[in-house]
This record gives structure tokens, C-alpha cells and sequence, in this order.
């Protein structure tokens, strides 16, 4: 009988799964270093299991924080629209109140609610995004994660069969009198980010079928009537969202989440604006590749340009 040889290589980090479905703590590594390729063989190792993966007491700088995402990919421009943090263009800043100018009166609450998965405006939607705690408050805060793979799954084989052959219109459109960072920035801020995706995404590595549907930025199912693709959507929205596939995370300044943005959606606290604590995070987003459906058919761009990597 052969022995498997890899069983026998010990561990470098503490894979701790905290959910059924979804999430895991990382120990064993010290994000400040640069990390050797069997760390970063076994970090991907998890996230591609666990679709999100946390570490603590990581007190990672900018640079630092750039470094890290670098080993696993591309960084890009710190959002496409937003900017970034000044003398850190790959760097994303995740202030409480970064989104109070943004929105006037009241806001439709649903269920689905603020959960999305990062920029799927775009052509080519981040493949990943670190997101790291550096001012945090004493209670509230929490984000939430869900699995969009395992939602697939759960869906039933009719519908699965239905959803495998539909494509959905996602859209981002800055809000008027947005002043883009700088000329990098300004060719997405001077008109709204549109593509068609499919509704499952195919992920490269692995074949696995993921839902992909981002409640924030996908408007409408095409080839369906407004009511077909309303009552659709929110039957899928509502689904993608449900408990057994979501983890819950509490930050602590140093935290860090690592997660896969073609296979998850996540949830920004909305608790923390009746609290009078500060809340400060900084992201990270990685260069995606265009999704592709079960039929082979890419993504299409609509308005708006690819999100490159920095330097473009």
C-alpha cells in the first residue's frame, strides 16, 4: 500500500473552520513577514475551501497590508470610483461614515439588504479583498459573509437547471457631482459601470458552480419581464442570504479577512450608525478575471472600463 507523502509534511498555519459551510480562522503566520510558497499555497488552500478566512492581532501598516495582498495576486486602484488612501493607491479606506453623502432620504430596507459582493459592476469583478481592522468599536460592527457556492447547491435541481442558463445586468452608478481622485479614477467616475453576467459562474480551478448574484449591483435578469425577473431575484436574493450559509465575524483592531469575492457576498454593519463609536478598516481588492458561465459565454462590458491592476 503507498503512503501518501503529503499527509505526512506537517502544517504551517491552524486552519480553525468556524461554520458548517463558510469561514476560518487562520493562526501560525505573521502577516508582517514575507511568506514563504507553502504559507501561501496553504492560505489559498483554505480560502478556496473556506471562502472566507480570518487571522488576528495582525497589526499590519499600508505597506505591510499591500505586501500581503500581493503574494496572492494583483492589487488594483483602491476602488474604481472613490479613490483611495493618499500615498497607498492600491488602498481602499472603510471609514463608518464613508457612505453618508452618498444617500439622502429614507433607504428601502429588504431582508437582502446592503449584501454584495465586491464591484461586480465591472467587467471583471475582484477576484479577492483583504480587509483589515484598525479602529474598531467595544460591541457592534460585525460583518457577515455568505456562500454563494453552497447557496447553489441548495437550490433545487429544476431550478438549478433554470438559473444555469440566465444572465443578470449588474450596475453601479456614482452618485451625482462625484469628484473622481485622480485620471486614473476618472474614467469609470464619468459614467456608471454595466455588465452582464452570468447568473452561474463557473470558477476556474476547481468547476465548481457558484449563484453568482450580488443583491447591491444586480438590477435585472435579462430575457425576463420586469415582474419575472423582480420575483426571481428576490426568491434567489433571499435564498443566498439565508443563516445555514452565512458566518458572522468580530472584529478586533488587527483583524484581518481574506475572502473570495467570486464566491461569497457580505453584509457592512449597519448597527454601528446608532452608536458613537469610530470605525475605521482599510481594503485591498485583487485583479479578477472576466466570470464565465455554465454555457462558456464570458461576461460582457456594457459601460465602463476593466479594472486593471495599479499601475494600470
Amino acid at each position: 500500500m503507498s503512503t501518501d507523502v503529503s499527509a505526512l509534511v506537517p502544517q504551517r498555519i491552524g486552519v480553525h473552520p468556524l461554520t458548517g459551510h463558510i469561514g476560518a480562522e487562520i493562526d501560525g503566520v505573521d502577516l508582517r513577514q514575507p511568506l514563504a510558497p507553502a504559507v501561501v499555497a496553504e492560505i489559498r488552500a483554505a480560502l478556496q475551501s473556506w471562502k472566507v478566512v480570518f487571522f488576528r492581532d495582525q497589526p499590519l501598516s499600508h505597506a505591510e497590508h499591500v505586501a500581503f495582498a500581493s503574494a496572492f495576486g494583483a492589487p488594483t486602484i483602491g476602488h474604481p470610483v472613490y479613490g483611495f488612501v493618499e500615498g497607498h493607491p492600491q488602498v481602499y479606506a472603510v471609514a463608518r461614515d464613508r457612505l453618508a453623502d452618498r444617500h439622502t432620504g429614507d433607504l428601502l430596507v429588504r431582508p437582502w439588504t446592503g449584501w454584495h459582493s465586491d464591484v461586480t459592476a465591472a467587467v471583471n469583478p475582484p477576484a479577492a479583498s483583504i480587509l483589515r481592522g484598525v479602529v474598531i468599536p467595544p460591541y457592534g460592527g460585525d460583518t457577515l459573509w455568505t456562500n454563494l457556492a453552497e447557496a447553489y447547491n441548495g437550490l433545487s435541481e429544476t431550478l438549478r437547471g433554470f438559473v444555469d442558463t440566465l444572465r443578470g445586468v449588474h450596475q453601479f452608478s456614482p452618485p451625482e457631482g462625484q469628484q473622481a481622485t485622480d485620471g486614473f479614477v476618472q474614467k469609470n467616475a464619468a459614467r456608471p459601470l454595466v455588465s452582464e453576467h452570468p447568473l452561474v459562474r463557473v470558477i476556474p480551478e476547481t468547476g465548481e458552480r457558484v449563484l453568482f448574484v450580488s443583491p447591491s449591483f444586480l438590477k435585472r435578469i435579462t430575457g425576463l419581464t420586469p415582474r419575472e425577473s423582480q420575483q426571481l431575484l428576490e426568491l434567489l436574493f433571499e435564498h443566498v442570504t439565508r443563516p445555514e450559509y452565512t458566518v458572522r465575524f468580530r472584529w478586533h483592531p488587527g483583524s484581518v479577512a481574506f475572502w473570495d469575492n467570486r464566491t461569497t457576498a457580505h453584509l457592512a454593519p449597519r448597527d454601528i450608525f446608532s452608536l458613537d463609536f469610530d470605525r475605521q478598516l482599510y481594503r485591498i481588492t485583487l485583479r479578477g478575471d472576466v466570470p464565465v458561465g455554465v454555457d462558456g459565454r464570458p461576461s460582457l462590458a456594457i459601460k465602463g472600463d476593466p479594472i486593471d491592476a495599479y499601475p494600470a
